[in-house]
């Protein structure tokens, strides 16, 4: 049997997990519409599909927004089981938020049985001001030293470094390096810097923006 060594994935799921209001469906929904919506909205569950022409060949993002409201666990495994890639999402003014993104990558790593599963930590809700209840130090030594993954803070609502959560999910999921200049070309803001940041010591580390 031959195997083509050229080929590359076209197609990637990406993952949105985390509890209740911390925003997962608000960072969605600027990364797609560049909007933001402030009344919370539960969410049982969302797939998102954006196809992209990168030099002739379609490329499809899958997003999928679970739920942070209602305890569906076959659902929440299946989501698991097919995701490539999982932003877990907590808010900087709750605590508790923090915990259950500690619980969820636990499941994660069970459900995938692979530690090096590509996982992005995401402290939204910069915006709140005088209202952080969550360290960025700490989290960040705990995700990138502990747990050797990602750490980033964002604000769907100011639109902070939501694109730069995409775009470490994306290389992290190993997508076809010619999608970045698509994004680059269809938003002047994305990163332009896409693919030269200092190598790191571990597979899925990076820092803080």
């Amino acid at each position: 049997m031959s195997l083509d060594v050229k080929e590359e994935k076209t197609e990637i799921r990406l993952v949105f997990m985390g509890a209740a209001g911390v925003g997962k469906t608000a960072l969605i929904q600027r990364f797609l519409q560049d909007s933001f919506e402030p009344k919370h909205r539960r969410t049982v569950e969302e797939l998102h599909s954006k196809e992209y022409e990168v030099g002739g060949v379609k490329v499809t993002i899958n997003i999928m927004d679970t739920s942070g409201s209602y305890s569906f666990p076959a659902m929440r495994k299946l989501s698991i089981q097919n995701g490539d890639a999982f932003a877990l999402v907590y808010s900087v003014d709750d605590p508790e938020s923090l915990d259950a993104v500690k619980s969820l990558r636990e499941e994660i790593l069970e459900v995938k049985e692979d530690k090096f599963t590509p996982i992005v930590v995401v402290g939204n809700k910069t915006d709140r001001l005088g209202e952080r209840r969550v360290s960025a130090d700490d989290v960040l030594a705990t995700v990138e030293l502990d747990w050797n993954n990602c750490f980033l803070e964002a604000s769907a609502k100011e639109n902070n470094n939501v694109l730069e959560v995409f775009r470490e999910l994306l290389q992290q999921a190993n997508l076809p390096s010619r999608l970045s200049p698509a994004l680059c070309r269809r938003r002047e803001t994305f990163p332009k810097n896409v693919g030269t940041r200092p190598p790191m010591n571990k597979t899925n580390s990076c820092t803080v923006s």
